[in-house]
């Protein structure tokens, strides 16, 4: 006769947890490097200037009518020179 009766599924059973939360860890993982998520985008990638950038507070100051076209021109040329942007004869970026 069999001594050995079947009391379940064994302690293996708690490998299935952590197989799922590997699964869900990756997936979550490779979806944020493939969007770039934001500042983090890493090497390489030009995540542009975030909301507290001073270029982008010359932005919004424009466009908010604060300053005039020209006094934006000239600071944003200062400002790309400080933060190291390039650009072209003609004042965009490269």
């Amino acid at each position: 006769m069999n001594t050995l009766a079947h009391a379940g599924p064994g302690p293996w059973i708690l490998l299935f947890p952590l197989v799922w939360a590997a699964v869900i860890f990756g997936l979550v993982t490779v979806a944020r490097r493939a969007r770039g998520f934001g500042r983090f985008a890493g090497p390489g990638r030009d995540a542009g200037p975030d909301d507290s950038s001073p270029i982008a507070l010359l932005g919004h100051r424009f466009a908010a009518g604060e300053i005039d076209e020209d006094e934006y021109w000239r600071r944003l040329t200062v400002l790309e020179e400080q933060f190291g942007r390039r650009t072209d004869p003609k004042g965009r970026r490269a």
